[in-house]
């Protein structure tokens, strides 16, 4: 039979890729699986990710819970996930021998708490499966040949023309839009990428004395937008990290980028209260205790560094008793309670852990097998791919079912 017929490749040597072409190559074990990565280095990201714990997916049972996470994507995903969701992913992990463990916000790591256990399961499956990997080489042109299939003009350690029937695109997110111009070029429409999960440059806070104070719940909102969320935060001495930044910043990932990255964010350190029940409350409080300094007690469970500096900022001196506090410097306490402004002047990578909104447009994919509606026997698979999501799992999610999707439909060349 044709060699071209019996050959499959997957460009991208990252989770979705590797996940592509072992699910192929063990559907398919007659077909020859050929896996490309340019760089000298496999599963980059996977390493890296959870602070070198890898956070594998996200505890869920079903799609519906699964998409609500997904700012790009979620419509889509839904009927993928319904196919390999959450669950499937740690049946499959586990048939590999690495046990999953769930942490008390739904994150998913390895039992070992070691990025390497993941990366290390996924090298020795695709060794098992008998997928071939050529390190350093790159696709330098693609043609699609007249009886189907695909053409590969590769360069580097393993220059060669390779003729194959099946091609899985899985080369992750990229932050220039000229860094698509080759998938252009395949008749595909893309996005424009811009960051995502990304956390705030606040060049002059007047919170830059406290790095490593977090609060685990507080209200991060963009002045004048409809963007906000709640959740933990932490001050930085650059600004403002935290899921709820990051979070944030994945919703907004667009509206931000227009705004340039500059805009007046509002903390409410204590979304729990509105500003009338927090007003009675302070009432209560002054009548219980009143000689009681304002800077040295807390209020709300607030850290006392924090606490200190908006009572500071407040212009509360560090000797004040509650039963001596104007009214003036009260409503000054409360907006700084319920309004921090930081005047945000840019925004830094999350880590290492670059992810892109944006990629190719959905609308063109076939989301049951990954498959390109403009250019049959194409597939695409994780970030390339105009989908993000949040913090905590599901970026990788998306990708493990992807991939496998994509693997799949592969394995029928």
């Amino acid at each position: 039979m044709n060699e071209a017929k019996r050959t499959v490749a997957v460009l991208g040597g990252g989770a979705a890729g590797f996940f592509g072409a072992i699910a192929c190559a063990e559907a398919n074990p007659s077909l020859r699986v050929v896996l490309i990565e340019k760089t000298s280095k496999l599963l980059s990201k996977v390493r890296i990710s959870g602070g070198g714990r890898c956070n594998v997916t996200h505890a869920a049972d079903t799609a519906a819970q699964l998409v609500q996470h997904y700012p790009r994507g979620a419509k889509q995903l839904k009927e993928a996930f319904k196919q390999f969701g959450a669950l499937d992913t740690v049946r499959w992990f586990e048939q590999r021998g690495v046990r999953l463990k769930t942490e008390p916000d739904g994150r998913m790591f390895p039992t070992t708490d070691s990025s390497e256990t993941i990366a290390q399961c996924l090298l020795t499956a695709a060794r098992v499966a008998g997928v071939e990997i050529l390190l350093q080489t790159t696709a330098e042109h693609i043609a699609l040949l007249p009886a189907g299939g695909f053409e590969l003009t590769l360069t580097g350690a393993h220059a060669q023309k390779l003729a194959v029937a099946r091609l899985l695109v899985a080369t992750g997110g990229a932050p220039k839009t000229e860094q698509y111009e080759w998938l252009r070029q395949l008749g595909h429409t893309v996005q424009e990428p811009v960051p995502s999960l990304f956390t705030f440059n606040v060049p002059n806070s007047p919170l830059r004395e406290l790095p490593g104070v977090s609060v685990p719940r507080a209200r991060v909102r963009v002045s004048g937008e409809k963007l906000e969320y709640e959740g933990p935060v932490l001050v930085t001495h650059w600004g403002l990290s935290g899921p709820a930044v990051l979070k944030l910043s994945a919703w907004g990932a667009r509206r931000l980028h227009e705004l340039q990255y500059q805009s007046t964010t509002l903390i409410n350190w204590i979304p729990e209260y509105t500003e009338d029940t927090l007003r009675q409350y302070l009432v209560e409080f002054r009548e219980l205790h009143g000689k009681k300094v304002v800077a040295s007690n807390p209020l709300c469970g607030l850290p006392q560094r924090l606490w200190r500096t908006l009572t500071e900022q407040a212009g509360v001196g560090p000797e004040t008793r509650w039963n001596e506090l104007p009214a003036k410097l009260q409503n000054r306490l409360i907006e700084s309670l319920l309004r921090t402004a930081l005047p945000v002047r840019g925004k830094t990578t999350y880590k290492d852990e670059f992810v892109t909104c944006g990629g190719i447009t959905l609308s063109e994919i076939n989301m049951q097998t990954m498959e390109s509606r403009r250019v049959p026997g194409l597939h695409f698979a994780g970030e390339v791919l105009d989908i993000d999501g949040i913090t905590g799992g599901f970026n990788f999610q998306a990708a493990w079912t992807t991939g496998y999707l994509a693997g799949r439909a592969l394995a029928a060349a």
